[in-house]
């Protein structure tokens, strides 16, 4: 069988790094291709060549047996080939009709044809089975229906290939099942899937072939039916598997560093009489990893906003080292010795137009101002310094903008932000989200060493065996509500499960 894609030794380089050097992918038609890869690999690279939204430095594009060249994603996308980045690009106050159709409305010049355009998307989003009304704003839809909208889009397109960047990283796992339908529905009706993942075992579940790039290079391909998982993470990383994971050494917590009391919150945008937060109540001590389990939807990134400071909540206590203290925004709760890496490292942590250097000092920048007036940038440079070595971040310069690194780099950047500022609780929402399998055992290091230090972490995840492998205790979240606690030595998948998913008092 012809490839319907073929891509051949495509090359890029960037100021100070080569991204992609002499990289290969094939895809066939009507297959589901996972393409795989540390952070940092040359994957984004070469889907932003693919998608027409960068240029190569040399190589060839074939695609449908026709040598092609894309000098901008309108080109890619009239020649069938459609891209779903991780980071939507919906527009959150227009209707889904309007978002499936956007620039391609139909109708006679300036005039739009509503009636056909909301039939056409009806149309669409039924094969999907996505059970909305074209004219809904997109602003009110879950993530996982926003994800439908933008698969619409693509299909509205009469693609011939779409490329899905990181499409299961929000989703629940029922969601999950939902999409890998509609992927297999897709793939019956003769589309191609480039399938862009960290979640290895989605794609042995999900997916025809494989390609795998390290160091912007191929270094491997192949049917998935004739690997393992073992087998690819060798490919990603060049090293045995067992020597990748994580091991720490369990000592005693100390005393209880954050006590949390009858935290309620109630009320949302959607729904004013809704319950976000009911009575939750835990504790954290030195030296101590906290996981929180729970669905999504359950109320775990509305309680570490709270009790950051960054939601207002409507009763409740917070104590620190035994005392109560009053949080009521970020600033009071970092005096008080309480930091938070966001769930959303690029929207919420990061500022992307900013040198690393910047991202990782600013929140010191007291500390390191000569009489309160003047950077010490000497100063700045050696806490740079420090930290780049310390969590072995990889950039060109500290100079070098905090958008271009991998996310697993930006990641420990965020983490370094705040071991620089010495916190006595570190709260962390999904801290390996979006990173490859190497950084994540990096990232689950430095929790570890951030919690030998004295450090209490409260580590939120929604992958159970995060949660089973770098906690010592670990409590579930259901409906706003503390569900359950167990010690991290006696929880299992199957147990925390029941504990997410039966009510408080069940449980």
């Amino acid at each position: 069988m012809k490839p319907l894609l073929r891509m051949s030794l495509i090359s890029k380089r960037f100021p100070g790094v080569q991204a992609l050097d002499d990289a290969s992918l094939e895809v066939l038609p009507g297959e589901i291709h996972a393409l795989l890869g540390e952070n940092g690999a040359g994957k984004s690279t070469l889907i932003k060549i693919l998608s027409g939204a960068q240029q190569p430095d040399s190589g060839t594009i074939e695609f449908g047996g026709q040598s092609v060249t894309f000098v901008s994603p309108h080109d890619a996308q009239r020649r069938g080939i459609v891209t779903i980045y991780q980071e939507f690009t919906l527009t959150p106050n227009m209707t889904i009709a309007e978002n499936v159709f956007i620039g391609r409305e139909p109708g006679l010049g300036v005039f739009v044809d509503w009636r056909k355009m909301a039939s056409e998307t009806r149309a669409i989003t039924k094969r999907l089975g996505l059970e909305l009304q074209p004219m809904s704003i997109v602003r009110g839809l879950s993530v996982a229906e926003q994800q439908m909208v933008e698969i619409a889009r693509a299909l509205s397109m009469k693609s011939r290939l779409i490329v899905m960047d990181e499409p299961t990283s929000a989703l629940s796992s029922a969601e999950v099942e939902k999409l890998f339908r509609i992927i297999r529905e897709l793939k019956a009706h003769g589309l191609s899937i480039i399938f862009v993942t960290h979640r290895l075992e989605e794609v042995m579940q999900i997916c025809d072939r494989y390609t795998v790039l390290r160091d912007g290079r191929l270094v491997g391909s192949g049917a998935i039916a004739n690997t393992t998982i073992d087998g690819i993470i060798r490919l990603m990383v060049g090293r045995q598997v067992n020597a990748l994971f994580a091991h720490r050494e369990k000592t005693p917590a100390g005393d209880v560093v954050l006590a949390v009391e009858g935290l309620n919150r109630r009320g949302n945008a959607q729904d004013q009489n809704a319950s976000v937060l009911a009575d939750v109540g835990f504790e954290v001590h030195r030296g101590e990893i906290l996981g929180v389990a729970g669905l999504v939807g359950a109320g775990r990134t509305e309680m570490a906003r709270v009790v950051f400071g960054a939601d207002p909540f409507d009763s409740g206590r917070v104590f620190v080292d035994g005392r109560q203290v009053r949080i009521r925004s970020p600033q009071d709760a970092i005096r008080h010795g309480i930091g938070l890496v966001p769930e959303d490292r690029k929207q919420q942590a990061l500022f992307l137009a900013l040198a690393v250097r910047v991202n990782l000092s600013m929140a010191s920048h007291q500390r390191i101002m000569r009489w309160g007036v003047f950077m010490d940038e000497t100063a700045e440079r050696a806490m740079v310094e420090e930290f780049r070595k310390r969590l072995n971040i990889r950039m060109a310069s500290p100079e070098q903008l905090i958008a271009s690194l991998s996310g697993g780099n930006q990641q420990k950047v965020t983490l370094a932000r705040w071991l620089a500022l010495r916190p006595k609780v570190l709260i962390v929402d999904e801290p390996t989200r979006g990173i490859d399998i190497v950084a994540k055992v990096e990232v689950h290091n430095l929790l570890f060493e951030m919690a030998r230090s004295g450090i209490a972490v409260v580590a939120i995840s929604s992958e159970l065996p995060e949660v089973l492998a770098i906690s010592d205790r670990i409590i579930a979240m259901r409906e706003g509500r503390i569900s359950g606690e167990i010690k991290g030595e006696n929880a299992t998948e199957e147990v925390l499960l029941s504990m997410m998913t039966l009510s408080a008092k069940a449980a």
